[in-house]
Formats: C-alpha cells, sequence, structure tokens
C-alpha cells in the first residue's frame, strides 16, 4: 500500500511520521520550509509526562513545584513529583530532536521546500501535488494536515475553520538569569549552575501594580516570563519589554530580601525595611543602559538591582551578605522576546475521506494555559494506531468504523476544552478574589483555574477520558471491575514485566512498541518470581492462549498491581495509552469483544457519539 502523506513538518506532523514508523507504517513529510527550525527561544511548549512517555528523549526542564502569589503575598505551591511533573522546552529543540529521530527510521522521509497546493481522493487513496519549477505528484494511501493555523489542507477540503480571534495576549521573554528562588548551585569559580528542576511561579499584581506574570524556568538557566496584556491592545515597543523586565525582576529581588508575613490583625506585612535596596542602581536604569532589544529575535545583557559588589563571588550563606546575595538578581541575558497570541478556533471535520487534520490544522487553544502542542501530540497518538491498523488490515467498512473514531473522540474532547476556557476566561480575568462555580468544575478560585491550565489538570488542562467511544462493546455487554483509572482515560505508568521475563513500565510499551493491543494482568508476587515460573501457574496459560487468538497484535505484560486495581485483574490498554477495559479474571470472551470493538467490529449500532452532540 501507498505511504501515509503528512503535510506540514511541525512538531504534530513530525511525532506523527515517527509514530506510524513505529507501527511499521511508511510516511511522506512534506515540508513546506528548508528544513532547518527557527531558534526562538521564546517559544517554547510544555508537555504533560504521558505525552512525553511516546516522544524520544527530550531535553528540557522538569518543574518540582508551581507557586502562586498575588501581590507580595504567597497563596499557594503545588508540589510536583517526578511522575506528574510537566516537561518544559523550547519548540525548535522538540521539533530537533524528531528530526533526528526520523533521520534514523528507514520508513520516513521528510521532503523540504514542499509546497502543497492540490489534493485529490478516490477510493483507493490521495494524490497530492506541491508546486514548483517542476512540480511533483505525490501517492498515498491516506493524508494528514498538520499545516498549522493557516492550514492548506484544510482550505482545499473545504472545511470551516470558526472561532474567536486573539482571546489572550502576552507578551513574552526569554531571560538567562539567575531568580531568587532558584535551585542550583555556585561553581567553584563562582558561576552559578541551575539544577535540573525549578520552581514556576504565577503572580497576579506584582508589586501591587494591577497585571499577571509568570516565570517558567528551562533548560541552561533560561526563563520564559509571560506578562498578560490587553487582548486587542498596541504593540509592545522595545523600550516597554526593557522595561517590564526591569520591573519584574525588581520586584522579586525586593520581596526576597524583605519576605511577607502575617501580621496579628492577619494582613500581610513585610519584615524588616520596606526600602528598596540601594546597593545597585535602580533595575529599570540599569535595564536601559545595559539591555539591548531587536525586531524580531533579541539578544542582549542587562543588569537588575545589582552583582554585590564582590565581582560576581558569591557571599558565606549564611552571612546577612550571603543572603542579600541570594534574593538580588544579578546580571541577565535578555536571549528572545515575542508577544503570544492565543485564539480559539475548531475545525467543523477533522476527517474527509481519505484526509484528516490534526494539532492547529484542526483546533487552536493557548488560552489560559492551555498546552497548544501538547493538544496536538495527542491528536497524533489517538490518530496514528487507528492508521497503522488500516494500513496493514485493509481499508474496510472495519477500518472506516475506526478512522471515524479518530474525530468522534478528539473533536467533543478539544470541544470541551474550548468551552471550559469561554466559561472560566471571564471568571479569571474579572479580578475578584472570589472563588468562582465552573459549570462541571466545582468552586475554583481564579488562580486554581489558572494553575489547572498550566499543570494539566481539571477541566482546562486533565488529559481526555474517552468514556463514550465507539470504540466499545455494547454497553452492559460485558464485566467490569473497578480500577482507579476511569475507562477511557490515560492509563497510569507502572512497573510491568513481558512473558519473555524483560521488564520496564507501562507507557514504555506504548506507541507501537508493544503491537496494537497491551493486556495486563495484576498478579501480586509477579516481580520476585522468574517469568518461567509463572507462565504455567494459575490462570496465566489461559490468559496468554487468549491473548495469542485475539484480532489485534498484542502483548502480555504482567504487573505487580496497579491503582485501584485487585489481584487478577486483566487491563485492556490501547496502543495510545488509553484504558479500553479493566475486566474480572478469566472472561477470554469478554477480552475478545473488547478487542473486535477496538479494532472497530464489535461497536454497537446506534452507539452515541459525542461527535453527534457536538
Amino acid at each position: 500500500m501507498d505511504p501515509v502523506i503528512i503535510v506540514g513538518a511541525g512538531p504534530v506532523g513530525l511525532a506523527l511520521s515517527l509514530a506510524l514508523a513505529r507501527h511499521a507504517v511508511p510516511s511522506v513529510v512534506l515540508d513546506a520550509t528548508d528544513g532547518q527550525p527557527e531558534i526562538r527561544a521564546a517559544r517554547t511548549c510544555v508537555l504533560r509526562p504521558d505525552t512525553v512517555a511516546q516522544l524520544p528523549a527530550l531535553p528540557g526542564a522538569r518543574w518540582r513545584s508551581w507557586r502562586t502569589q498575588r501581590r507580595a503575598q504567597p497563596v499557594a505551591e503545588t508540589d510536583l513529583p517526578p511522575e506528574h511533573a510537566p516537561l518544559h522546552l523550547a519548540q525548535h529543540a522538540l521539533e530537533s530532536v524528531l528530526r533526528s529521530a526520523l533521520a534514523d527510521e528507514q520508513l520516513a522521509r521528510v521532503i523540504t521546500g514542499s509546497h502543497v497546493d492540490l489534493l485529490e481522493q478516490d477510493p483507493r487513496g490521495v494524490t497530492v501535488h506541491t508546486r514548483g519549477p517542476s512540480g511533483t505528484w505525490w501517492r498515498g494511501s491516506y493524508a494528514v494536515g498538520c499545516d498549522g493555523a493557516r492550514s492548506t489542507v484544510r482550505k482545499l477540503l473545504s472545511v470551516r475553520f470558526p472561532g474567536r480571534t486573539a482571546v489572550e495576549r502576552h507578551a513574552v521573554a526569554a531571560l538567562r538569569v539567575r531568580l531568587p528562588w532558584e535551585e542550583g548551585h555556585y561553581a567553584p569559580d563562582g558561576t552559578w549552575e541551575p539544577g535540573q528542576t525549578g520552581r514556576a511561579l504565577l503572580h497576579r499584581d506584582p508589586g501591587g501594580t494591577p497585571g499577571e506574570v509568570t516565570a517558567r524556568p528551562l533548560a541552561d538557566g533560561l526563563w520564559r516570563l509571560d506578562w498578560l496584556l490587553t487582548p486587542r491592545g498596541d504593540l509592545v515597543t522595545p523600550q516597554e519589554m526593557l522595561e517590564r523586565v526591569a520591573d519584574t525582576l525588581a520586584t522579586w529581588s525586593e520581596e526576597a530580601l524583605h519576605p511577607v508575613r502575617p501580621d496579628q490583625t492577619g494582613k500581610a506585612a513585610r519584615t524588616g525595611s520596606t526600602a528598596r535596596t540601594n546597593s545597585a542602581p535602580g533595575a529599570a536604569e540599569t535595564a536601559r543602559a545595559g539591555g539591548a532589544y531587536g525586531a524580531d529575535r533579541n539578544a542582549g545583557a542587562g543588569r537588575a538591582v545589582g552583582d554585590g559588589g564582590d565581582g560576581g563571588q558569591p557571599a558565606l550563606p549564611g552571612s546577612r551578605a550571603g543572603q542579600e546575595a541570594a534574593a538580588r538578581i544579578g546580571p541577565y541575558e535578555l536571549v528572545d522576546t515575542g508577544v503570544h497570541t492565543a485564539h480559539q478556533r475548531l475545525a467543523r471535520h477533522w476527517r474527509v475521506d481519505r484526509a484528516f487534520l490534526a494539532g492547529d490544522a484542526a483546533h487552536l487553544t493557548g488560552a489560559l494555559g492551555v498546552q497548544s502542542v501538547d493538544e496536538g501530540l495527542r491528536d497524533v497518538t489517538n490518530l496514528a494506531w487507528k492508521l497503522s491498523l488500516a494500513w496493514h488490515h485493509g481499508h474496510d467498512r472495519t477500518a472506516d468504523a475506526l478512522l471515524d473514531s479518530y474525530e468522534a473522540e478528539r473533536r467533543p474532547t478539544v470541544t470541551a476544552r474550548l468551552r471550559a476556557v469561554d466559561q472560566a476566561m471571564s471568571v479569571v480575568r474579572r479580578g475578584s478574589g472570589l472563588r468562582s462555580l465552573l459549570p462541571g468544575g466545582g468552586a475554583r478560585s481564579h488562580l486554581a483555574l489558572l494553575t489547572d491550565g498550566h499543570l494539566g489538570q481539571g477541566l482546562l488542562g486533565a488529559p481526555p477520558a474517552y468514556g463514550r467511544t465507539p470504540l466499545a462493546p455494547p454497553r452492559g455487554s460485558t464485566p467490569q471491575v473497578p480500577v482507579g483509572t476511569a475507562q477511557g482515560a490515560p492509563v497510569e505508568d507502572v512497573p510491568v514485566t513481558a512473558v519473555d521475563g524483560s521488564r520496564g513500565t507501562l507507557r514504555g510499551r506504548l506507541g507501537g512498541v508493544g503491537g496494537e493491543l497491551l493486556v495486563v494482568l495484576v498478579a501480586p508476587g509477579t516481580a520476585v518470581w522468574d517469568s518461567r515460573h509463572w507462565l504455567s501457574a494459575g490462570m496465566m496459560p489461559e490468559l496468554a492462549a487468549a491473548v495469542e487468538k485475539l484480532p489485534l497484535r498484542a502483548t502480555l505484560l504482567v504487573t505487580e498491581g496497579y491503582p485501584g486495581a485487585a489481584a487478577h485483574t486483566v487491563l485492556v490498554v490501547r496502543a495510545d495509552g488509553h484504558l479500553a477495559a479493566a475486566l474480572p479474571a478469566g472472561r477470554t470472551e469478554a477480552l475478545n469483544a473488547w478487542a473486535e470493538a477496538i479494532r472497530g467490529t464489535g461497536a454497537a449500532a446506534g452507539h452515541e457519539t459525542d461527535s453527534q452532540n457536538s
């Protein structure tokens, strides 16, 4: 069969090609660029742990905690254990890793300088034309438009893209700087070496001035700072950007030198003097004197609140000078700046016959901390295994039902996300400190709602659950047992052992590595025994035989335990890491029914999908 044609070589298009290669499906990526990612330190993305698990090893910084603050008063701090910590990295770094991984894949080709101008379909495949001096025709089994907000594929398919423009705007700066709360240490030569994890900050009304700024750590001592702007305000001039940077750094340095404590009346009070330190010139003045700013890519150096006057050598940690040195923000480098504008749009259809839309071509998100790249990569994990099944088993009625489920599952979840942002937007931006009721989300403070989007939790950020998927047997036809993961939600990453004795994690078996389906038996005690012993014991022979006969290429795994699962529970996990079902032991007919449904053949007639209601 012909390869899958992928139009667009951003993170979504490259990740889809890599996912298809791991499912043994060839693909051609038509890249309109020269193949060199644009280096923009201020253009970053935040990826959830379950998204990261299905990608090659990535650079970046994991957040150890997320702190919220109003004026000078800390509000809350959320600790993030490694298994729940998001990864923050520059988008060009993500693209570079994906391109390097594709260079090693024989089933993937990236064709640069390929501008698509025509797409035709017939019952057996698709034909795509790229313009140029000679023009080239490409033949494929399917086509996927991953070509961004101005998608040519979407326009060629005549798919509408309604929504709202400029919902939220931020001024963005990437700085190389040591902030007062940053984790790390001084090297013997006095240079600051940042740690591998960091504490992110969401600061409302910094210094008592109405506004909002976030500080999120990146790798190599970089920080991304975002200042909230009016949605349709004026352009941000270079001078205004420098002043924002300087004023913000000065505020944080002063707060670190004079922390706030509650007094007897319960009001916030500063400890020590409230006067700004005079150990160095004011931050704004020094930034204007030493900073540099460009129109597009910006690099420069500034100095905020001095360097302690000791030539850059750190003072003793326990001394007063050491405390002041730790609080001060020394020299900083302004690496990149820009303005990020978030839109809210949703394509009417994500599938037209053999053509699909994914990523920004299908939806635009990004307001209130919602992560658009992560959302697009979830399109990839949902679509890749379905295209793989259709490619390997043939495009028949079963494949049609399977491919229809991409839009039926993904579009309603993105719709719900966009609606939650719309409902929360007026609440969050109203400026009151009162808690508000978000439909379906309970009472949440404004800062808590913003935290949800950034950390991937709640209605604004939690990973989707496909509880009403059409890829399921008739409701009530198979027995189920309770586990700690909702049906259709991403599984927890637990240690697993394969029948050949190899060990790893559950997420490590996803994305085609473990086949088209994972069957996981919860069997306490198996980790201490060689697989040769338990393979022939208890229910294992019967389960192994049943897995071999499934209509999908399945992998049998064993785990010591799974949150909320009783011993001998059988977990049916899709290739995208979502839990299809939790079955009681010995119900091989139920296991087969779920495998048939996931393949697209066992869904109930008239099974209602969310896409019909959206």
